[in-house]
């Protein structure tokens, strides 16, 4: 058995609960979030998006697929701490090379086990994501009252430019699976690793770029679309990629974004972004699709949405622009659809990793897009 020492998790509220060591033993701080995945631990410690965010899992037993070297979707775990119930005592899966608490203490991630968090999430439902802090070992032996100090202090969600921490340093290619069809520029904002595969499946060479990319460095890889990925952020911070896609929208290019993508197109439309009570995390997320009246099964992972009239089309500086994607929990927008110019997004994860594969018809729709796109041009 794993020696578990003495655990606080604090709120910036004051709440306080306390617990065992689960991880690399220190401290860390981020912002509260919970997950309501009841599997993919794996892929949501390696999501980009997760950047400086403490995750509680809402499943009260996690780490019994332990970890293999297959799952991630990125090349490090990015989570600030990860909370859990109930560690398993081994990995009970064929595919596991190591437990997942293994893996945590490796890469430094300090964490929390054995708390109530049923009672933790409901907090966090009830009040809102917050600031918080896990203090493991001597440092949990601090007065409460420091601690919350220290917890207060720490950098808020709100505001906060993330998308440059992320993303890659050097463009990259990850080349299509089969006969090439199409050429993508992916804008990385904090890209998950399925994403291109996804593409790459459907005969798309996707050239990788960081977040920093102008038009010109679009335009030097001659593209048949644009894609945007997700990210963590604040989207109110990406001037930058709101600029670009202005840009791209002027030239026509076909777009598709998921998540911090939808963002910044709805920036980039003239719509602003807010600050969700709570967010939406997990792979178990009910949206509508507005045409069909389809409900789709998504991956999500967003503090922030996009602010847009739920019906009729508004008009923008880029033509009619409609909600295409309602969530059916809470009506926040969950996709855009531009009826005048070739670009879409939703803020779910379509390429389901983990998750349900509802939504990967979208990829599909992006590959039709750019071939109407193409024979628009040559007719």
């Amino acid at each position: 058995m794993t020696q578990r020492l003495p655990a606080l998790l604090v709120l910036e509220d004051g709440r306080v609960f306390r617990g065992r060591s689960f991880g690399a033993v220190g401290e860390t701080l981020g912002e509260a979030v919970f997950s309501t995945g009841m599997s993919g631990y794996q892929e949501t410690l390696t999501d980009p998006s997760y950047h400086r965010q403490v995750v509680v899992m809402t499943m009260p037993h996690i780490g019994n697929t332990g970890w293999n070297g297959e799952d991630d979707e990125s090349a490090q775990i990015w989570v600030a701490g990860f909370v859990v119930r109930d560690p398993a005592i081994r990995p009970s899966s064929w595919r596991a090379t190591h437990p997942l608490e293994e893996e945590l203490v490796t890469q430094g991630i300090v964490g929390i086990c054995e708390i109530d968090t049923r009672a933790l999430t409901r907090h966090l439902r009830d009040k809102g994501s917050m600031r918080i802090g896990i203090f493991t070992g001597e440092m949990a032996e601090a007065p409460e009252k420091d601690l919350v100090t220290r917890v207060q202090a720490s950098p808020s969600m709100k505001g906060a430019e993330l998308a440059s921490e992320v993303t890659t340093k050097e463009a990259y290619v990850v080349p299509a699976v089969g006969e090439k069809r199409f050429t993508v520029a992916a804008i990385d904002l904090g890209i998950k690793a399925m994403t291109p595969q996804r593409m790459t499946e459907r005969g798309v060479e996707v050239h990788i770029l960081p977040a920093s990319a102008t038009l010109e460095d679009v335009r030097a890889v001659q593209p048949d679309g644009v894609f945007l990925s997700n990210g963590p952020g604040d989207p109110a911070t990406a001037d930058h990629q709101v600029a670009l896609v202005r840009e791209v929208l002027d030239a026509g290019l076909p777009l598709f974004g998921i998540c911090f993508g939808n963002q910044v197109l709805g920036r980039a439309l003239g719509f602003g972004t807010y600050k969700l009570k709570f967010g939406h995390r997990g792979i178990n997320q009910p949206v509508k699709d507005v045409a069909t009246g389809r409900v789709e099964i998504t991956s999500q992972n967003h503090g922030f949405a996009v602010d847009a009239p739920l019906e009729g089309a508004a008009e923008t500086d880029y033509g009619r622009v409609r909600v295409s994607h309602i969530g059916l929990n809470d009506d926040v927008v969950e996709g855009l659809e531009c009826l005048d110019r070739p670009a879409f997004s939703v803020q779910f994860h379509p390429e389901a990793a983990s998750g349900p594969h509802d939504s990967a018809h979208l990829f599909d729709r992006f590959v039709t897009l750019m071939e109407q796109t193409a024979k628009g041009a040559t007719s």
